[in-house]
């Protein structure tokens, strides 16, 4: 082989390596499997950010080709033809006056035209949410998102929910992003841009899912080991749905009665009301009313780092997202929101595998902390060491909570 087809080859090895490449780094699903791409807005505000990219993009393509183009036509025009061309140069363009100014005012006026409308669009983005709009206060933890719901109006939450944020469709929704730890950011990419949740601090963010579905996000502020396990997915209901889960949320704690969650419940309060609250839980007691255990929720609940479990059983993720509480097969979507309504659909659809194996090693299934486990871990939740027998009991009491 020649030292010029060598060279031949190696380019167009490269060039082919850098084809593969580009088109591994894209999504490019045929059957909508790529919840998290930016291209493919599903409410006013994401349209009105790809309304700006879109042309941008199309604009930066043009440019990078003619570009391209024209460095591919000095390489090829000025390539040197043998030996004593080497030492040559080629004629000069400096001091074109034509040349110089066009190449500098066309790319002022194509950035000028790209400015107006950006800031035209960051505007219209800042613009204030309807009078209607539903206000939703959304907290970054590490690592897990909490949502806040005031129903009533009256400045204290009435519905307090993890990682689900489920609203009704058609309708802006007002968030208040805040961290109530390290900086976090909230981003439905189908719904609108990135906001940082940040200590301290409240950033707004209007959302508007234009259908009823579920939208899937991602915290994309770096936040600790689990940062990638830090999901998001919005929830739209129709307006009568919504209506429907929100009055669900509302309806008070009942004890069990069933021996096996009776005996989870008990369970739950003597070691999980630490962290986790359940709204309107009461100390358990036996059939003759005599305390099971002393609980104070003052004293119990210190931390109000974890999630609050009141309706639980009404939720599509647990662990911060990481795990489906629901089996994700045909028949029980079917079911839809009501899955665990009825003893068949939880029989059927609990994703009971894995919340067993939360339940039996949390540290296990989600990374919380470097290196072994410290006696003063602060950060996710600690491994109990449950017996079998503890974890079925618990198990019974969560399916209660709906």
């Amino acid at each position: 082989m020649t030292g010029r087809s060598r060279t031949r080859t190696a380019a167009l090895a490269a060039l082919a390596a850098g084809v593969v490449l580009t088109l591994s780094s894209c999504a490019m699903s045929l059957d909508g499997d790529t919840p998290q791409t930016t291209l493919d807005p599903q409410g006013p505000k994401a349209q009105t950010i790809h309304n700006l990219a879109l042309p941008v993009f199309i604009v930066a393509g043009i440019v990078f080709v003619a570009v391209m183009a024209g460095a591919l036509y000095v390489v090829i025009r000025f390539r040197a033809k043998d030996d004593d061309d080497f030492d040559a140069f080629p004629e000069q363009l400096h001091g074109n006056f034509k040349l110089e100014i066009g190449w500098t005012i066309l790319p002022a006026v194509v950035l000028a035209v790209i400015a107006f409308f950006t800031v035209s669009t960051i505007f219209d983005l800042a613009r204030k949410p309807d009078a209607d709009a539903l206000t939703v206060e959304v907290v970054g933890q590490q690592w897990w998102w909490e949502y806040r719901y005031d129903v009533d109006g009256d400045g204290e939450a009435d519905i307090i929910t993890a990682n689900d944020l489920v609203i009704p469709a058609d309708r802006e929704i007002s968030l208040r992003i805040k961290s109530n730890d390290v900086i976090h950011s909230w981003w439905a990419p189908a719904l609108n841009g990135k906001k940082d949740a940040v200590p301290g601090r409240i950033h707004p963010l209007t959302i508007n899912a234009a259908e009823p579905g579920e939208y899937i996000g991602q915290c994309t502020e770096f936040c600790g080991l689990s940062h990638a396990e830090m999901r998001i997915k919005v929830v739209a209901l129709d307006a009568a749905d919504f209506d429907a889960w929100e009055q669900k949320q509302l309806v008070p704690f009942e004890a069990p009665t069933d021996e096996a969650a009776k005996n989870g419940f008990t369970q739950f309060a003597s070691q999980c009301t630490t962290c986790h609250r359940i709204t309107g839980m009461t100390d358990p007691t036996d059939e003759s009313g005599q305390k099971l255990y002393e609980y104070d929720p003052v004293v119990n609940q210190v931390s109000g780092n974890a999630p609050n479990l009141t309706k639980f059983m009404t939720r599509t993720l647990f662990a911060g997202g990481k795990f489906h509480l629901r089996l994700e097969t045909d028949e029980c979507k079917a079911l839809g929101e009501d899955w665990a309504e009825t003893p068949e659909g939880i029989e059927q659809c609990l994703n009971r595998e894995d919340l067993e194996a939360w339940l039996r090693n949390p540290p296990a299934e989600k990374a919380m902390y470097a290196g072994d486990a410290p006696s003063t871990a602060s950060r996710g939740m600690p491994n109990f060491n449950l017996t079998e027998d503890q974890i079925d009991d618990l198990v019974a009491f969560l399916i209660t909570l709906q």
